[in-house]
């Protein structure tokens, strides 16, 4: 009895605690919304025509009365509907069926029917049933007293229950997650709905919400116009928010999404979704916009944000409009958009406008073809970078952005081999046009830092394209040769501003650079590869495992790498360069087509690899490049000084390493960096650990990077990310996750969270902060989604709310 006791209280602190996060306003909203999921719940009509066929232990006609009675395992197939009971008695002048003990319907939309009794017209049009249960196709349940259905259109259940929950099979009388009990639930097939009446939402078995009355929509119909579930959102700077749309249902192919918001600081956000779909594609238009009515929220430090207005602009106007659209020219060939336009750099971020709010966003159209062979990539790109500083602060990015009109890949392998090995062709275009100078200059009061061009004023542009053809022999000791060849022809154009050029020949902090020397309007330059690679995969087999070495060496014979040293040639595309275990074996290191690396070079190491009869596993690879000949490219600045202290820049590399573990238990775990050829000392280094069983998940890594003052960091950078969750109980999760930047001293992002989740429904909580490691500004978030089945989702978006799982 106590225990019983104890269960009933921790059922009703339960329900409390969803309550008291506005489950009570979800449903007092409740007035007719749609497009929500109630089911279909009657039989269809049996087509004109249909037989019956009968089964049954005993059959008495009786000719005075006109009735059939059929007695004892009764079966009856009829258009598809199947009954099971152990009475039937069919009236031929009446045309009713009235089945008795332990009913059973199954209609031919496979819903089922449980009834003690049931009284309906051979056509399934009309009928009474009594004590029924009804079971969905897709597991929505309903069960009433009795019910009536009239004119094969109208259903009524009196003092019935509806849910989504499956019953449990260990206590089939235990309460559902939730439920809604009405005195009457009336589905209308004819106008597509299902209307509830005097009822009650209860939760664990605790009613939480009186509904006079509220109307779903028949999931018969895909789409129906009506209010959707409300959305609540809270943010430091906005504060509260409440989300209500309405959906509009104007034909099957088009609909469209009106959405009002309103946030206690900022005021009344407005949005429409226009959405279309076509034989081939879809596409889909959105706009937003807000006059904000506390700017100021948005000041930090006395310096106006890019989202707080312009100074006495108290009700700044923002707003934006995005499409996103893609269609099949065929089935090897697409062609789409995704488009952002908005008043300042920010706006979507600030308001989470679903589709719009990454960090980074990039507009571009495209077109691209995909066969068994063949890869072809064309596509006008713009980075929209959403920060929230100024434009004119030096700093920023967003301002700085270029446009790329446009960038181009081909690749092409022929189906035939050549000279018996692998022929492969790439080709890749960009035209790129900035109208600001991205530049990084240096403080005249820190000796350590530098500056960097890291994109032109102006344009330019290149076309590259590529041969290669590689063959593999393996020698009857098991030793594989792959000698490969390749060669590269570039040809660009840059028209750089002049004035960009003066700012440029101003900076003298690195001078390997010839500032003198004019940046070309033109060129043409070549790269020809000579390659040989040595692979002798050596198998250790032991009694418990078995183990796979591979000693590993390659050379690559090549000329020297031209138009570097200089102002030469602008680097746009090759400037994120990381020298690790995973680029030690790449014939090109850089990243991308406006470097090349030339020079004679040798790459030397061994990758490993072991599995253990216990379930683990283990790999690594280790190894050094050296420069054998000629001008090292990575020694070789550009204006981003691409490949300077990247460990490359010397004639011997320093080491790099990845080792890394996995075990049946849900422990993995890795280690890699980069370490100095003579002392071994860490200049780069990245671990990772993670445990994953139940009840618990961990993850930890912590990442370290030395300075690089020649290539823009000019102190090291560390920093540590946990993350950890953990099942409290059946259905119930705890998570949290932290990152520290050690540089700074500032906890850059925290936050924790808890969920629920069962069959039928699901419950998150997350609280957030962000900090800024200059200003120190702290932003909060806090989120919730709560989702039931088949009746909706209320809460904050599901992006919001996953941001720190």
């Amino acid at each position: 009895m106590r225990e019983a006791v104890l269960r009933s209280h921790r059922q009703a602190g339960l329900a409390r605690l969803y309550g008291a996060t506005a489950l009570a306003c979800l449903f007092a909203c409740a007035v007719p919304m749609a497009p929500a999921l109630a089911q279909q719940i009657t039989a269809k009509p049996v087509p004109s025509g249909s037989q019956m066929l009968l089964a049954a232990d005993t059959l008495v006609y009786d000719n005075d009365k006109h009735t059939v009675t059929a007695v004892g395992g009764v079966q009856i197939d009829y258009g598809g509907n199947k009954l099971v009971a152990q009475r039937v008695v069919y009236n031929r002048d009446t045309k009713r069926l009235v089945a008795s003990g332990a009913v059973e319907l199954i209609n031919s939309d496979g819903t089922k029917i449980n009834s003690d009794h049931i009284d309906i017209t051979d056509d399934f049009a009309d009928g009474f049933l009594n004590a029924l249960r009804v079971e969905t196709v897709d597991k929505a349940y309903f069960a009433s007293e009795s019910a009536e259905r009239m004119g094969g259109v109208l259903t009524t259940f009196h003092n019935g229950v509806y849910t989504a929950c499956e019953p449990c099979e260990d206590k089939p009388d235990k309460a559902p997650t939730w439920r809604v009990k009405a005195r009457k639930i009336i589905w209308n097939g004819e106008k597509k709905t299902v209307r509830f009446e005097n009822s009650n939402f209860e939760f664990f078995g605790f009613p939480l919400a009186y509904l006079p009355a509220f109307e779903i929509a028949d999931p018969t119909v895909k789409r129906k116009s009506g209010f959707l579930i409300p959305g609540i959102v809270y943010n430091n700077h906005l504060g509260v928010g409440v989300k209500v749309p309405y959906y509009f249902a104007l034909s099957p192919t088009y609909d469209l999404t009106v959405t009002g918001s309103g946030y206690t600081k900022q005021g009344f956000l407005g949005e429409a979704e226009w959405r279309q779909r076509f034989d081939n594609g879809q596409y889909t238009l959105k706009i937003a916009g807000i006059n904000q009515q506390d700017p100021a929220a948005f000041i930090d430090s006395g310096i106006h944000n890019v989202n707080s207005g312009e100074a006495n602009d108290p009700n700044k106007f923002r707003g934006m409009m995005g499409t996103k659209g893609q269609f099949a020219i065929n089935e090897r060939w697409n062609f789409g958009w995704d488009l952002l336009l908005q008043t300042d750099k920010e706006f979507s971020r600030t308001y989470n406008i679903d589709g719009y709010s990454d960090l980074v966003h990039q507009s571009s159209i495209y077109l691209t073809g995909l066969s068994d062979r063949n890869y072809f990539d064309v596509r006008a790109m713009r980075f929209e970078v959403q920060e929230d500083t100024l434009s004119s602060d030096p700093t920023s990015r967003s301002a700085k952005q270029p446009w790329v009109l446009p960038s181009f890949d081909y690749a092409y392998i022929p189906d035939m081999s050549v000279a018996g090995g692998q022929l492969s062709f790439n080709v890749n275009a960009r035209v790129i046009s900035r109208n600001r100078l991205d530049a990084v200059l240096a403080d005249p009061g820190d000796p350590n830092s530098v500056n960097n061009v890291r994109g032109i004023e102006g344009e330019s542009s290149r076309l590259s394209a590529e041969a290669e053809w590689k063959r593999t022999f393996t020698t009857d000791g098991g030793l594989q040769l792959t000698p490969l060849l390749a060669f590269r022809g570039d040809a660009g154009y840059v028209n750089a501003n002049s004035e960009s050029l003066t700012e440029i020949e101003k900076m003298a902090a690195n001078p390997a650079i010839d500032t003198t020397a004019d940046m070309r309007s033109s060129l043409a330059r070549y790269m020809a590869t000579l390659g040989l690679e040595a692979r002798w995969p050596l198998l250790f087999s032991m009694p418990s495992s078995s183990h796979v070495l591979e000693p590993t060496a390659q050379v690559f014979v090549r000329p020297n790498e031209q138009y570097v040293g200089g102002l030469a040639i602008p680097n746009e595309d090759a400037q994120s360069f990381v020298f690790d275990a995973t680029t030690l074996f790449e014939r090109d290191k850089f990243s991308g087509y406006d470097r090349i690396e030339g020079g004679t070079r040798a790459n030397v190491g061994f990758r490993y690899s072991g599995a253990y009869d216990n379930g683990w596993g283990t790999n690594a690879i280790f190894g050094q490049s050296y420069q054998l000949a000629g001008e090292n490219s990575f020694a070789a600045p550009d204006l981003v000084n691409a490949g300077a202290e990247s460990g490359l820049d010397k004639r011997t590399s320093d080491y790099v390493g990845l080792v890394g573990f996995n075990s049946p238990s849900g422990f993995s775990g890795s280690l890699s960096g980069r370490f100095d050829e003579q002392t071994f000392e860490v200049r780069r280094a990245e671990v990772k650990a993670a445990y994953s069983s139940l009840p618990i998940s961990l993850s930890a890594k912590y990442a370290f990077i030395e300075a690089q003052p020649l290539y823009g960091f000019t102190t090291d950078r560390h920093e540590l990310t946990l993350g950890a969750s953990t099942h409290l109980a059946q259905n119930w999760r705890l998570f949290g996750t932290g990152t520290y930047d050690f540089q700074t001293n500032v906890l850059v992002k925290d936050g924790v969270g808890f969920a629920y989740n069962d069959s039928c429904f699901t419950y998150i909580m997350t609280y957030s902060q962000t900090r800024d490691t200059v200003t120190k500004e702290v932003s909060q978030n806090i989120g919730f989604n709560l989702s039931f089945r088949t009746l909706g989702d209320f809460g904050s978006s599901t992006s919001a709310v996953d941001t720190i799982q």
